[in-house]
């Protein structure tokens, strides 16, 4: 089977679990022995776990499991199980008094459709990890992405599904640039491509038309979609090529654009908009500006997937309803 998703680079594994009657989850990126790591935090809400870690001043290079997660700030819980996990097989960054596994990670605000009180935890986070293959990453409504929406300019009664995405794209001599991403966003949904949204806000709570949301912010002055919505853009970058920590920071800085170039309006004071960058190969003589530029396309191509396998839940419906999906 062909792989176009995260787990086309050579040694990422990515498992995704659910709470049982409720839509959130979390999933997991492990990579076998550990990748060099960075990160960017673009959104003006983020809810993150062990990002300052990934500053290329610090320490540590090396991350040996990356989480994302639903329940907002509930599901940093989660980082726990996935620690449990590596340690119980000696995974991690060595102490001198045993392996400490370095887990970074991100949550999306789901409570919006979720109302039970019950948010990812350990052992949601430990299940995740159990499950993760290097098969290809399945999408759309689950994991991560089982409770994400879209589309909240006018707040969640007039949003649609979101969900999560995989893409991955192969440049030259081999180079592979792959994203996962869970697609959560205050903003309309735009496929370049097309020119025309694809999933976001709708005219009004029965309707299956969708506002024009750079139109809609030019008619507004203030914006009610927080706290009734809540939202984020998270996600994992990948390559096979090999670079350091202060070069994948700039992978990740650059893999923003290609959310700017799918989201409308996007990096908003009420997202909280997080991507990790990983290597895990072993191709020299790669510039990161080349992988900087196929990572944005790849985390462009993820979103639109996000979105068009996503399902309806909740009374909101997915791009699949629309009249011209």
């Amino acid at each position: 089977m062909e792989n176009n998703t995260l787990t086309a680079i050579e040694g990422i594994r990515v498992g995704h679990a659910a709470l049982a009657g409720v839509p959130s989850g979390c999933t997991v990126i492990l990579p076998v022995g550990g990748a060099t790591a960075g990160v960017d935090v673009r959104g003006g809400a983020p809810a993150t776990c062990g990002t300052d870690t990934l500053n290329p001043l610090n320490l540590v290079h090396r991350v040996h499991g990356i989480f994302l997660a639903g329940g907002s700030t509930f599901g940093m819980s989660v980082a726990e199980g996935v620690k449990r996990y590596l340690r119980e097989r000696s995974i991690g960054f060595e102490s001198g008094h045993g392996p400490i596994p370095i887990v970074a990670g991100a949550m999306i605000f789901d409570l919006g459709l979720n109302a039970s009180e019950r948010f990812p935890d350990a052992d949601l986070g430990l299940s995740a990890c159990a499950a993760a293959t290097g098969a290809p990453v399945e999408q759309g409504s689950v994991g991560a992405g089982l409770g994400a929406t879209v589309g909240k300019i006018h707040g969640i009664h007039r949003a649609m599904r979101g969900g999560l995405g995989s893409s991955c794209v192969e440049g030259a001599s081999g180079l592979k640039v792959a994203a996962l991403m869970v697609v959560n966003a205050f903003g309309n949904i735009q496929d370049p491509s097309e020119h025309r949204a694809i999933a976001g806000c709708r005219q009004a709570p029965d309707s299956l038309e969708l506002v024009d949301a750079d139109l809609e912010m030019r008619r507004l002055t203030r914006l009610r979609g927080f706290p009734d919505g809540r939202h984020t853009i998270i996600g994992t970058v990948a390559t096979n090529a090999r670079l350091t920590k202060r070069e994948l920071t700039k992978v990740a800085q650059m893999a923003h654009d290609g959310l700017a170039r799918t989201v409308t309006p996007a990096h908003t004071l009420y997202d909280g908009d997080t991507i990790f960058a990983l290597s895990r190969g072993s191709l020299d003589d790669v510039e990161v500006t080349v992988v900087g530029a196929l990572a944005a396309q790849a985390v462009a191509e993820a979103i639109l997937s996000a979105v068009r396998t996503a399902e309806p839940l909740g009374g909101l419906p997915a791009c699949r309803n629309l009249p011209n999906p």
